[in-house]
């Protein structure tokens, strides 16, 4: 820590660059456990260094995602629980890169608080090392940001960017997939980090006793359910890309069944989902009960209990959920490719 800065003129304005000091050396020991071979340098440069390994692929592609937590972030603030949303957010990039088979390298995040509470930070940022140790990735930068009378002092905002790579002929694109191709299903934990705007409407989040234990929920409060982090899914899709020549590969988030799953399909064919088949999680019924939610919204706006959707040829169906439950997935099928103009129908 530098005792030479600091400001009593920004201090007054209500920023204290110690507590970002503090902060950053709360974080470091979360930091470490992300290193992984390619890491330059520490945390505390202005940019954060990677040296990854090409060796063996005939012509490297970067592949980058970005993305928030979401107002997932006002059930933390209500639970004042703060280290797990962290896995949220490396978990709606990294789980975006693997769908084009790219392996994540490398992540970052930016926190943008009300009030720079050191302990608060690092237990975010302990999340975010969590969410990159199950993916694989390396924390290797990020940014905090104390800006009040922005921000409540309690409450932030999350967002993360993530590297990953792939060689370019293992690219995964929507032109693989074909008429009779299988739709598998990788389960979700939860509703993940999207919806949370109608989530929070329809239980009055607010104004409602969300530490509650809740018979529908098993036992869980609602609080404790809604906040279950995003599943990551790196790991047993990087195993199944080692065997299989995988066909398309959907990341369910916003917009659900309707507009993920065809983003993996070409012109021409369409997803035909067995509804019967479908695991669907017993909070999505309570969310759908409480709100009176028509079905084609549940599906058109949740994950519904499938977080990732994994299309393959019908001969690599029994070696892929093999594969899959290997890595400690429980995959199950849940429809097939059709031609159709219709994208997605669920029956």
């Amino acid at each position: 820590m530098n005792e030479q800065s600091r400001s009593e003129a920004y201090a007054a304005a209500g920023v204290d660059i110690t507590a970002g000091y503090k902060s950053v050396e709360l974080m470091k020991q979360h930091v470490a456990r992300t290193t992984t071979p390619g890491v330059l340098g520490g945390v505390g440069g202005f940019g954060g260094l990677f040296e990854p390994d090409i060796a063996g692929m005939t012509r490297p592609v970067l592949v980058s995602g970005t993305d928030g937590v979401g107002t997932k972030l006002k059930i933390a603030f209500l639970m004042d629980k703060h280290d797990t949303v962290g896995i949220d957010c490396v978990a709606m990039c990294v789980n975006d890169v693997i769908c084009c088979g790219a392996k994540p390298l490398f992540f970052l995040d930016y926190i943008a608080c009300g009030k720079n509470v050191p302990e608060r930070i690092a237990d975010i940022v302990a999340g975010v090392a969590e969410g990159c140790v199950q993916a694989g990735a390396a924390l290797i930068g990020g940014e905090t940001a104390e800006m009040p009378g922005f921000y409540p002092e309690d409450e932030y905002d999350l967002a993360g960017y993530c590297t990953g790579m792939v060689d370019f002929p293992k690219i995964i694109d929507n032109e693989r997939t074909q008429e009779g191709d299988i739709i598998i299903a990788l389960p979700s934990s939860g509703v993940h980090s999207n919806g949370f705007s109608l989530v929070r409407k329809v239980f009055d989040i607010e104004h409602a006793d969300i530490k509650k234990p809740m018979e529908e929920l098993g036992g869980k409060s609602l609080g404790e359910t809604l906040l279950t982090p995003t599943k990551i899914y790196v790991k047993p899709v990087l195993a199944l890309l080692e065997k299989v020549r995988v066909k398309g590969i959907s990341h369910i988030t916003g917009g659900g069944f309707y507009e993920n799953i065809p983003r993996s399909i070409p012109a021409g064919l369409g997803a035909r989902i067995e509804k019967c088949a479908v695991r669907v999680l017993p909070i999505f019924k309570l969310i759908q009960e409480y709100g009176f939610i028509s079905e084609h919204d549940m599906f058109n706006t949740f994950n519904m209990g499938v977080g990732m959707s994994i299309t393959v040829a019908p001969e690599d169906v029994e070696d892929s959920l093999r594969i899959l439950k290997e890595a400690g997935e429980d995959p199950y099928i849940i429809g097939s490719i059709m031609r159709s103009e219709q994208r997605v129908v669920i029956m």
